[in-house]
């Protein structure tokens, strides 16, 4: 299909869909989860809810056009389809499928098929208590917190992330596209590519951080998976000297929760959209 070639943008939101799920690194199990839950995804695009039970599954979801996630609208939308699936399903559940939808929307904003991230504002779904499921607000991390996060053991890689996070106020998706060629290291600047993006600038111990990461290195993504990329994957997402891939957004939400964890009082861990205030300037 003309639409599947390599290059094309896709037009719809199905075929976004299946570009991403045929390039993600996922095993067959989890491919076949994140595409019901995907799909699901499209029915408040366009204003509907997606059938409930079993026929959820089952349902056919509306031929919708990719571009509506850049609609100022969609936020809304998914919120309240968020709202209404609490209602349906458990809080591990409704996060599975919101985790799903942003892993896929990172993917498509890296590749500049859309330039917005409506799912920025949406919350957590919390467990079950004796009122029943409900909401989790999402508040960026105090200063408390940060002091606690930055004393706590971590890699070079999630040091210089999460400052990078914190310093700018970007986006940890739009943050995860940037190249190590693209960095101005003596300015502490680099300029975020694709409509909707501006430059990012950051301070000192951030840059060094930046610099010991990037030592050695003037191409590819400046962050990194830790295991080689698998054959197949873009030349755009992988480094030419280690052979690794640009790491995800799906991976590094995962690596920050599990390892704030232990510092989150109620034992869920915190979300990288928390470390996102206002920048330095």
């Amino acid at each position: 299909m003309i639409a599947q070639a390599a290059g094309i943008v896709p037009v719809e939101y199905a075929v976004a869909v299946d570009r991403y799920l045929a390039e993600a690194e996922l095993g067959p199990a989890s491919r076949r989860v994140y595409r019901i839950s995907l799909a699901s995804w499209a029915w408040p695009l366009v204003g509907k809810l997606p059938p409930a039970g079993l026929s959820r599954r089952k349902a056919s979801p509306p031929v919708v056009p990719l571009a509506l996630l850049d609609d100022e609208t969609a936020g809304l939308r998914l919120a309240g389809a968020l709202k209404h699936r609490m209602s349906q399903a458990g809080a591990r559940t409704v996060n599975r499928e919101l985790s799903a939808l942003r892993s896929a929307i990172g993917w498509w904003r890296r590749r500049e098929w859309i330039a917005a991230d409506p799912t920025i504002f949406l919350r957590q779904a919390e467990l079950a208590g004796e009122s029943g499921p409900r909401l989790l607000a999402v508040r960026p991390l105090d200063e408390t917190q940060l002091t606690m996060l930055f004393r706590t053991p971590a890699g070079l890689r999630e040091q210089a992330f999460w400052h990078l996070l914190l310093d700018t106020g970007a986006a940890a998706e739009a943050v995860l596209t940037l190249d190590a060629g693209t960095l101005d290291l003596a300015r502490r600047r680099a300029t975020l590519a694709g409509a909707g993006h501006g430059q990012l600038e950051w301070g000192s111990r951030t840059g060094e951080l930046l610099s010991w990461l990037l030592a050695g290195r003037r191409g590819g993504p400046v962050f990194l998976t830790d295991r080689r990329a698998p054959a197949g994957t873009a030349g755009a997402d992988l480094c030419p000297l280690t052979g690794r891939g640009r790491l995800s957004y799906r991976r590094a939400a995962e690596i920050f929760t599990e390892h704030t964890r232990l510092l989150d009082p109620d034992g869920r861990g915190w979300m990288l959209h928390q470390l996102r205030r206002r920048p330095v300037g």
